[in-house]
């Protein structure tokens, strides 16, 4: 296991003691907040207490009123519409609301996700032609297009208008649409910026709800869908997002539509859920049926108002996220297997791997494997439609979108972010490809950077988590969980306790630690612990050594019996 380094947020330069006193909290939990820049009661409050009443004006965000006035047009005119969007997590959950919305208003829409092998990411010139040989004059994309220049160009000469809604990063030119939707434009003064595809897509939804005359409340029907994809496209989870999430997450465990129920039923799973189940466990079965597939299904499934569609449907995508593991695992095993045979690619400080016989489909996955394996940026590639194909994740910090731009002379297109992104060139490029990419990312990445870290919120006393009598679990553990929903810029916080010592440990699963810790001052307050993977300390750790501990707060249910646990995420033996 390659070592990690565990960075300790610096404490906040603002007195921490006014709100302590007006939240009747401890210090520790004042720094956390103000580590998400939260400094008064007021803001406290909000962020404690999300309201819907904290989701923004759509009409704030530029061209909202084109896009509003231009779908009205299409009403009135009795003209067909195309909702069109990308066939992963962001797209088809954007499509499924925007369609769910539109059809109980209107009878003239259908909906289009584009083919990942034939047509690949992003606005295709076959769904274009698709539009106009079918008489739609409106198509209304989500998560996509925002780089589409010529391909708008091109609807707009076959009859076809464009209303886009994105949240990429645009290019120097924007597309010549009826509208573009995506608070990242440089002149839309929107205030939330960190909005998923989908969010963008509901930000119309609220305008065109508000137009009709309809109350906000009628929208908490896709508020399932909006948590989804904002837990699995890894966007922040602050601001508008996270009022969105803590709504959604009300909405997904307790009255989630039927498509979703079902993946639910499926995955077996028996308590509420939280973030990190929807990114593991609802999200990849609907990212399962464009990996494998067709993410139509994806959608089909996710606007099924019927029982018996709903659960035909899931079964299938079910049966389609089983191969996608399998894929998943033999790809991984033989791209490792490729740097380990390797020299230059063991010594880089990149990883860009390609074989025409992997599946297009799970190369995201697996570039994020072996980003597990070999820390450093990394590029899987394999052959589509006579072209490489790739997709790019990142580490801690390193903007992968940046260096692949630099190497834009030798793509056919690419788009994405910082920490993902997504590309295709010719198969002739790829030698060449690799090895500037390689003098980029040498340049510009850092040696920090290239070690994983674990950044730590704040040093606690194990103490801190004995709960008062009568009470189920301590006052401060309470409040952390008041935290939720987490994610980016919000993450669950990660304590350290240091000088701890192990009352007893065992290896679970092979390669897994269980242990009870203790704070040698308080010998008889122990604490179960999990280490997922961290089975190699099991030795290090016994006969009385002292040692230190990274780890989230959480509970644990076992026979019916719920209890504080701690979630370690690393371990450092001390002398």
């Amino acid at each position: 296991m390659q070592e990690k380094r565990w960075t300790l947020t610096p404490k906040s330069t603002k007195s921490t003691k006014e709100l302590e006193e007006k939240l009747g909290v401890d210090k520790e939990l004042v720094e956390l907040l103000h580590q998400r820049e939260i400094y008064t009661f007021e803001e406290a409050q909000d962020f404690f207490r999300p309201q819907m009443s904290h989701i923004h004006d759509p009409l704030l965000m530029r061209d909202m009123d084109k896009a509003v006035d231009r779908v009205f047009e299409a009403f009135e005119k009795e003209e067909k519409i195309l909702v069109y969007g990308d066939y992963d997590v962001d797209g088809t959950t954007a499509v499924s609301l925007m369609y769910t919305f539109l059809i109980k208003h209107y009878k003239s829409v259908e909906y289009y996700i584009p083919d990942r092998y034939t047509e690949g990411y992003g606005i295709s010139y076959q769904g274009i032609d698709y539009a106009a040989d079918n008489d739609f004059k409106l198509i209304i994309a989500l998560d996509c297009g925002i780089k589409a220049i010529e391909k708008v160009n091109y609807a707009t000469e076959k009859g076809v208008d464009f209303i886009i809604c994105d949240h990429h990063r645009p290019g120097d030119e924007i597309p010549k649409a009826i509208a573009v939707l995506d608070p990242k434009r440089k002149d839309c003064n929107y205030p939330y910026k960190e909005l998923c595809g989908c969010g963008v897509g509901f930000k119309l939804v609220q305008a065109l709800n508000q137009e009709l005359g309809y109350e906000f409340s009628d929208l908490e029907e896709y508020f399932d869908l909006l948590v989804v994809s904002i837990g699995s496209d890894i966007v922040p989870v602050t601001g508008e997002n996270r009022v969105l999430a803590f709504f959604g997450l009300m909405k997904i465990n307790h009255s989630p539509r039927k498509g979703i129920a079902e993946i639910l039923k499926l995955s077996a799973l028996k308590r509420d859920l939280n973030i990190t189940d929807v990114v593991f466990i609802v999200g990849p079965r609907i990212n399962a049926a464009g990996r494998m597939k067709s993410g139509m299904n994806a959608v089909k499934l996710l606007v099924s108002e019927e029982d018996g569609a709903a659960k035909e449907l899931g079964e299938f995508i079910e049966s389609e996220n089983k191969a996608r593991k399998t894929f998943d695992k033999s790809i991984t095993e033989e791209a490792l297997k490729m740097v380990e045979e390797n020299e230059a690619f063991l010594t880089a400080k990149s990883c860009v791997l390609y074989s025409e016989d992997w599946h297009k489909g799970v190369i995201g996955i697996v570039a994020s494997r072996v980003i597990e394996t070999y820390y450093r940026p990394t590029i899987i590639l394999t052959e589509s439609n006579g072209k490489a194909a790739g997709s790019a994740r990142s580490v801690q910090g390193f903007d992968v979108y940046n260096a692949i731009d630099e190497c834009s002379d030798l793509l056919t297109q690419f788009g994405g972010h910082m920490y993902a992104a997504g590309m295709t060139m010719p198969i002739e490029n790829v030698d060449a490809f690799r090895d500037k990419f390689e003098v980029i990312v040498s340049k510009t990445i850092t040696e920090e950077q290239l070690t994983p870290e674990i950044k730590i919120d704040e040093e606690i006393l194990l103490g801190k988590l004995k709960s008062n009598s009568g009470q189920k679990f301590p006052k401060f553990y309470r409040i952390i969980k008041q935290f939720a929903p987490f994610g980016p810029q919000n993450m669950h916080p990660l304590f350290v306790a240091k000088q701890v010592k192990a009352k007893y440990s065992k290896i679970v699963g092979e390669t897994h630690l269980k242990l009870s810790v203790y704070d040698p001052d308080f010998p008889d307050f122990l604490l179960d612990c999990i280490g997922f993977g961290l089975g190699e300390y099991f030795n290090d750790i016994k006969d009385n050594q002292s040692f230190d501990i990274a780890f989230v707060i959480e509970e644990n249910t076992w026979n019916n019996n719920t209890k504080l646990q701690l979630n370690l995420r690393d371990i450092k033996i001390t002398t």
